[in-house]
């Protein structure tokens, strides 16, 4: 890959975990901070159910923020856009849709076709 397509993915990901750190940031002192009481059972429940929704899109975007630094290494250590698999290139238009990835469209199709038939 060229050193500036590998300079645009570090630059995207070091961005994105900043973003994802400042979001998970925010979530924490808005749920730390000024704790409503509401009086209705109904307006409680409402409550703790979009704190629940809001944790568990900051599970995901943790998760993603992982798969992002495990990219960055792959850079720093030349195997970003390599198959872990066949160890072939990675299309370029496939790095653009799922920058993390790590298997080319080949493998990634046997994989969720196995996965398919496992029931999983």
């Amino acid at each position: 890959m060229k050193p500036e397509q590998l300079e645009y993915f570090k630059t995207l990901f070091t961005q994105k975990i900043e973003e994802l750190l400042g979001e998970a940031g925010k979530t924490v002192s808005e749920m730390t901070g000024g704790t409503e009481s509401f009086p209705d059972v109904t307006d409680r429940a409402t409550q703790e159910s979009d704190r629940n929704f809001e944790l568990r899109i900051r599970d995901r975007e943790r998760k993603l923020a992982k798969k992002m630094r495990e990219a960055l290494e792959r850079i720093e250590d030349g195997t970003f856009g390599i198959c872990e698999v066949c160890g072939k290139k990675i299309s370029e238009k496939r790095l653009m849709a799922r920058p993390v990835t790590t298997l080319c469209i080949e493998c990634k199709t046997k994989q969720e076709e196995q996965e398919k038939q496992r029931g999983e």
